[in-house]
């Protein structure tokens, strides 16, 4: 007993608290099973780690606001035949963030397109990337809360620094002169660095009408869109389909009563 007390202290000290969690158990299971020394070992260290991984991803889903019920496990991908799954999917392995790729998702309202860039952006989260998301307004919103409090350029800071920026409906409302401004150096600084998901229920050909300065709609949609790869989702909403059959069930009930 002795020798665990200073093994317990020893395991504190160098901050390896998951080794020292029911160790007495794992050093009997070990000499049930006639362990190795390398095989406890490693055993040890597996269980430590992935006890910090799991810890880490916690700390980045926490920080990114993305919805964690948003997962690519929770997307029905049969529900649109339409709908690229196959790409979808290779885009979760996070090439893209590797190689400083933007995903654009287009289509009209309700088809899944929030879901899948909040997916893309979970997917990151597991894959040890630093990973933020924002509604477009929301993100503008935010930057400004950040000049009231003094936080306004490590808001910033942090916007660009991110190794993947999620923006969701972008192009929905014209851009404010400061919007347009920020939103220039946002892209300008981030072009080539790191990556952005962006959805849209317009094309890139609409895109520019956002902005009153041409020049900056110019200069900011060229970085944006170079190298980008662009996802077209068609078809029926989900939400809409939603609604309808709850409806229909409803509408069911109230002939059995």
């Amino acid at each position: 007993m002795e020798e665990l007390k200073l093994i317990y202290n020893k395991l504190n000290k160098l901050k390896l608290s998951g080794i020292a969690e029911s160790l007495e158990e794992k050093i009997k299971k070990a000499g049930t099973e006639r362990w190795s020394y390398s095989v406890f070992l490693d055993f040890l260290l597996t269980e430590e780690l992935d006890r910090r991984g799991s810890k880490q991803l916690t700390k980045r889903l926490a920080k990114s606001h993305l919805n964690l019920d948003k997962t690519l496990e929770t997307f029905e991908f049969d529900f649109n035949e339409k709908i690229q799954t196959g790409l979808i999917k290779e885009l979760g392995g996070c090439d893209f963030i590797r190689q400083k790729q933007n995903v654009f998702i287009l289509g009209p309202s309700g088809v899944g397109k929030s879901h899948i860039a909040q997916s893309l952006g979970h997917e990151a989260c597991r894959k040890n990337f630093e990973v933020l998301f924002f509604d477009m307004q929301d993100l503008f919103e935010w930057l400004h809360c950040g000049k009231g409090d003094g936080t306004y350029r490590k808001r910033l800071e942090a916007v660009i620094k991110t190794q993947l920026l999620v923006i969701d409906d972008f192009a929905l409302e014209p851009l404010s002169e400061s919007q347009q401004s920020e939103f220039y150096q946002i892209i300008a600084k981030k072009y080539e660095k790191s990556s952005l998901i962006i959805t849209s229920n317009r094309d890139f050909s609409e895109w520019g009408g956002c902005f009153s300065n041409t020049l900056l709609a110019m200069a900011t949609l060229d970085r944006l869109v170079h190298k980008g790869i662009k996802i077209v989702i068609e078809g029926k909403s989900y939400r809409l389909e939603e609604f309808k059959k709850r409806t229909c069930v409803k509408q069911k009930m109230k002939k059995i009563d």
